[in-house]
């Protein structure tokens, strides 16, 4: 029962399972791909770089527990607690990129040419909402999911008691049935004890009474 009971669940979220794999395989190459401008603008990077670094490598870091938590269903809280973090640094490294260039070229001290800092930085840009897309779709859909494994296996533990109740009670009843057997046939035996004895006696006191 519990192996048909873990592959209904299996079955039952197989397409959000799929679907659930797929962005975190796509924020996986995402997270990677927002590295490289990174260091292509200033190799070892700048404090501000090794801003931007961090938040791609909590990206990364969340896309590698989405896929273990995916397989074990376990670290939902962690899970959310990465993409949430990852969120927050990819709204505020975007804003700092987007909105301030200049001031952040300035604060990455990148050496390159002026209009390959630009591409580069407007690709990071591009990365990084693309990389806060993904992590908004993957965190609804880990809640969406999540939810439904609570009430799936909230259902089966209301199976399995209901289960557990009727087996109880076919065991009383198997065990009420047996009492009732056991009381009937020690009646029995003490009726035909009976009868031996009064058909007994009752030959003695008839042979005493002819003699």
């Amino acid at each position: 029962m519990a192996s048909s009971s873990s592959s209904r669940l299996r079955s039952s979220s197989s397409f959000p399972n799929l679907l659930f794999t797929f962005l975190n395989f796509i924020l996986f190459l995402l997270s990677s791909a927002s590295i490289v401008p990174v260091f292509l603008l200033k190799n070892p990077p700048t404090t501000f770089g090794c801003a931007i670094y961090i938040i791609s490598c909590l990206s990364l870091l969340s896309s590698l527990v989405g896929f273990y938590s995916q397989l074990t269903q376990c670290c939902f809280i962690t899970h959310v607690t990465l993409i949430l973090a990852s969120i927050t640094g990819q709204v505020l490294g975007f804003l700092a990129l987007f909105t301030r260039e200049k001031s952040s070229l300035k604060m990455l001290h990148s050496p390159r040419d002026p209009k390959e800092q630009m591409v580069l930085i407007r690709l990071e840009c591009g990365t990084l909402m693309g990389m806060f897309m993904m992590q908004l779709c993957v965190l609804v859909l880990t809640c969406a999911v999540h939810n439904c494994w609570v009430r799936e296996y909230e259902g089966l533990e209301a199976e399995r008691e209901a289960a557990e109740r009727k087996r109880r009670w076919k065991i009383a009843r198997v065990q009420e049935e047996s009492l009732a057997n056991a009381t009937k046939l020690g009646e029995i035996k003490e009726t035909e004890f009976d009868e031996k004895m009064k058909n007994k006696y009752g030959q003695w006191v008839k042979t005493d009474f002819e003699g």
